[in-house]
């Protein structure tokens, strides 16, 4: 799963008057671990670098996750 680390390693500059809606911040890394965790026997545990990936990106725009 080497998007997800692709894109975390590129983050959006986003000024505050920028800041996208929760729902609408990292679609591709949001995607990523949403796919991931369906498709995960152990959830979590075998997406956790995907998890953190998003992390990060949110964090970017500001949000705790």
């Amino acid at each position: 799963m080497p998007a997800a680390e692709n894109v975390a390693s590129n983050p959006p500059s986003a000024s505050s008057e920028e800041k996208p809606k929760p729902c609408c911040a990292c679609p591709e890394t949001k995607q990523v671990r949403d796919q991931c965790m369906l498709n995960s026997e152990n959830g979590p545990i075998d997406c956790a670098k995907l998890i953190e990936a998003h992390r990060q990106c949110m964090a970017q725009y500001g949000y705790k996750v």
